[in-house]
């Protein structure tokens, strides 16, 4: 296939070096274009074209890896350069930016995906595959529903890879992790493991509880000991790790808080729901931001 990614950073630039050594044809789209982009993982080098309008026509796959904030602005720009059939996927952390550009793009098959593989970028040419995880998908549109061959083309390159019918499920799952997990790490500038201390543990519930109820209104069930079982597990699993919100303050950059708990206080203002605890750590990490 003819592969564009759209924001090689750490997760884009993971998927294009494995897809390019399964034998797609992998181009990059980026906001500082360069003919060619070297990458180096695992001491293999890649060398991509950056930029190139005729990639980007004869594009099969877009994979859209810019932070969920930076879509809207980032994606606009290609559409008009791509071919209708070209499926478009969307892949980063929290929910919202699919639905600001809904009508935008209508026209194109449209994927939505998570993953749990980690990847760290130490430099603009090296990338590290820090830890091995795996990427669900699903359809966003009717005609995204048509495109379930993509998991075996990704499978192929960077197991393992599932499609799934309900890939909404899937996204307030991870969600719902990343409500508990992210501000609080970047608050308290902490490694996720941290969070097992008792002095989280009142605010890692009130948060859960509060996601949980959201979650039933919005007709997504998932039952709340599992909820908080599965951020507890995350917590000790990935221990060692730094959340990316976490990293965004320590950098001084804008971070996915408007689309991970901005997201979830705006529909529970949707269902007249109160959410103190989520509230109060969105206002924190807004004020960091500044």
């Amino acid at each position: 296939m003819n592969i564009t990614i759209l924001g090689p950073g750490a997760i884009g630039s993971l998927w294009a070096c494995h897809l390019s050594k399964a034998g797609h044809r992998v181009s990059l789209w980026q906001r500082k274009p360069s003919d060619i982009q070297p990458l180096t993982l695992s001491e293999q080098s890649y060398s991509f074209p950056s930029n190139d309008q005729n990639e980007l026509a004869h594009c099969d796959l877009l994979l859209v890896t810019v932070k969920a904030w930076q879509v809207k602005d980032a994606l606009p720009p290609l559409l008009k350069n791509l071919h209708t059939d070209t499926i478009i996927m969307l892949m980063h952390n929290g929910m919202g930016a699919y639905e600001e550009l809904e009508h935008q793009l209508a026209a194109f098959p449209v994927l939505l995906s998570t993953t749990t593989q980690a990847a760290f970028k130490p430099s603009k040419t090296d990338v590290k595959h820090t830890g091995l995880g795996t990427t669900v998908v699903g359809a966003a549109n009717p005609l995204g529903q048509q495109c379930q061959f993509i998991t075996d083309v990704l499978n192929h390159a960077l197991p393992q890879v599932e499609w799934l019918e309900e890939i909404r499920t899937a996204l307030w799952k991870k969600l719902a992790i990343n409500c508990a997990i992210n501000p609080l790490t970047a608050i308290h500038q902490c490694s996720n493991g941290s969070l097992a201390e008792q002095k989280y543990q009142h605010t890692i519930t009130k948060v859960c509880q509060e996601v949980h109820q959201v979650m039933h209104h919005a007709g997504i069930t998932w039952p709340l000991k599992e909820l908080e079982a599965t951020v507890h597990a995350v917590i000790q699993s990935t221990a060692n790790n730094y959340s990316s919100m976490h990293q965004d303050i320590h950098y001084q950059r804008k971070t996915e808080i408007d689309y991970i708990t901005g997201y979830l206080l705006n529909k529970a203002q949707q269902f007249q729901l109160e959410t103190p605890t989520n509230y109060e750590l969105f206002q924190q990490i807004k004020q960091q931001e500044q």
